[in-house]
């Protein structure tokens, strides 16, 4: 199959090019220039409409029903930071066989203490919904450590996820892994060929991840300023990794409204399921974050990008919300209020996040690459919201939908 999209603008992941071809060819896409005499069998017109790589999800947690809604809403892949075996081998193998859901990647199970974060939310409804009544692996220590790592690798994991967490920044305590245990779980991961990500929500415990040896924290941190921001953005910078942003993720953990403008949005409300729908009313407890969490999350955004660190979107999306799909869409609306260009939102939904983990066949239009694609009514790189106005959607050459 051969789909011809004419005269669209194309914002191929890092820059915006207007009135171009793009070909797609089975599930690749491919110089737009088509021999002679090579039958193109649908043609689509792209005036007025801008094509985008498929978007990649960069914090996620993936359970049934998750990954075709991502799907309905452009984001192509997903990146799963934390799941138990029974749930993460159906999501897997789902992401493999079909054609109508997101594609996936997963650490697997999250490495913390006993006792500690995310084990304080594991209510008999989580696991449940992780289709476990076991909860997660824990490390004490080295050995544990070392153990866990072994045990990912046996499960197929992409990269590895640990928490520093101790839940101070929200008055509570929370058992951690020390400084010397992250370390020992870089040193496994790495040893694996693993990258590793922390899951952080303040500066001190960024910074205790930066000093193991992490390449990328899940979240942005939530109780720096204003004025404090320049100053760590500038010692994130040092150590040469990425961040996840996950503002969507620490407003809805505060409790701000602001993320239900989606349901008032009739381009999203359209496409989003019920179940969806629902989480905007839900309340969360027991989750570690500042009270100021967004407008320092958003400074802190502002800054590392000053700081030429790289911002990837991010959602931590999970069936009690944040949505999956749609919450990329707003975290896409909250990353330009927090002083980034669309373009630069843009990139950091894709090509930026597939360079950081290393999918290089996706996070770009350019010939060769996976046929993830997105196109949109009207042109995004101007107004970031226009990426909701979906009119298609290819994952791997497949359509998805039209209107």
């Amino acid at each position: 199959m051969r789909t011809l999209i004419r005269n669209v603008r194309v914002f191929d992941g890092e820059r915006t090019v207007t009135g171009a071809d793009v070909l797609i060819d089975g599930d690749r896409i491919a110089e737009p220039d088509a021999p002679a005499g090579v039958k193109v069998d649908v043609k689509v017109d792209g005036t007025g409409k801008t094509l985008l790589p498929g978007l990649i999800d960069a914090h996620a947690h993936a359970f049934d029903g998750d990954l075709a809604e991502a799907l309905r809403f452009g984001v192509t892949t997903e990146l799963d930071m934390n799941n138990l075996p029974p749930t993460l081998a159906v999501q897997r193998r789902l992401a493999a066989e079909r054609d109508d859901v997101a594609d996936l990647r997963s650490s697997g199970m999250v490495a913390t203490a006993p006792g500690g974060h995310p084990t304080q939310i594991m209510t008999e409804d989580v696991l449940r919904a992780f289709g476990s009544d076991t909860g997660l692996d824990t490390v004490a220590d080295a050995d544990q450590a070392k153990a866990f790592v072994a045990a990912r690798v046996d499960e197929g994991a992409d990269y590895l996820k640990i928490a520093v967490d101790d839940g101070a920044v929200s008055g509570m305590r929370l058992p951690v892994i020390s400084p010397e245990l992250a370390a020992v779980l870089v040193e496994a991961g790495h040893s694996a060929g693993l990258k590793v990500i922390a899951h952080t929500v303040t500066a001190r415990e960024a910074l205790i991840a930066l000093d193991a040896g992490v390449d990328g924290l899940a979240h942005l941190y939530t109780d720096v300023d204003e004025e404090g921001a320049e100053d760590m953005a500038a010692r994130v910078a040092a150590y040469d990794v990425f961040v996840a942003s996950t503002i969507t993720y620490v407003e809805a953990v505060s409790g701000d409204p602001y993320g239900a403008e989606l349901l008032r949005d009739p381009r999203v409300a359209a496409r989003m399921s019920e179940r969806s729908k629902a989480t905007f009313s839900r309340e969360f407890t027991g989750i570690p974050m500042h009270a100021q969490g967004v407008v320092n999350a958003s400074h802190a955004a502002s800054a590392l990008l000053r700081a030429g660190v790289p911002l990837l979107a991010g959602t931590d999306a999970t069936p009690f919300g944040p949505v999956h799909g749609a919450g990329l869409h707003h975290e896409l609306l909250m990353l330009t209020e927090a002083g980034l260009t669309p373009e630069q939102a843009l990139s950091a939904a894709t090509s930026l996040t597939a360079r950081c983990f290393g999918l290089s066949d996706r996070g770009r239009i350019a010939p060769g690459l996976r046929a993830d694609l997105l196109l949109v009514d009207g042109d995004p790189t101007s107004d970031i919201t226009a990426t909701r106005a979906i009119a298609d959607v290819w994952r791997a050459g497949v359509r998805q939908s039209q209107g």
